[in-house]
C-alpha cells in the first residue's frame, strides 16, 4: 500500500469534500481517500504508486485544482 497526500485549492464543504472522494476513489488501485477540509488535503492509500496527472484529471473532473509540489 501506498498513502500519498496532495494539496487541493477549492474545497470549502462536505459536499466539496465527497465531490473529491468520488472522483479520485474511482481511479484504478486506489482504497481510500481522506479529505482534510481545512487544511486542503487529500491524502490517497492505493495499491501502487499513482501518476500525478491521473490524480490531476480526477480532481479536475470533480470541479477543483490540484496544486504542484
Amino acid at each position: 500500500m501506498v498513502s500519498t497526500t496532495y494539496e487541493v485549492r477549492g474545497m470549502s464543504c462536505g459536499h466539496c469534500a465527497g465531490s473529491v472522494v468520488t472522483e479520485v476513489g474511482a481511479i484504478d488501485g486506489v482504497t481510500n481517500v481522506k479529505v482534510d477540509l481545512e487544511g486542503g488535503r487529500v491524502t490517497v492509500t492505493s495499491d501502487n504508486p499513482l501518476d500525478t496527472e491521473t490524480v490531476r484529471a480526477a480532481v479536475d473532473e470533480a470541479g477543483y485544482t490540484l496544486v504542484d509540489a
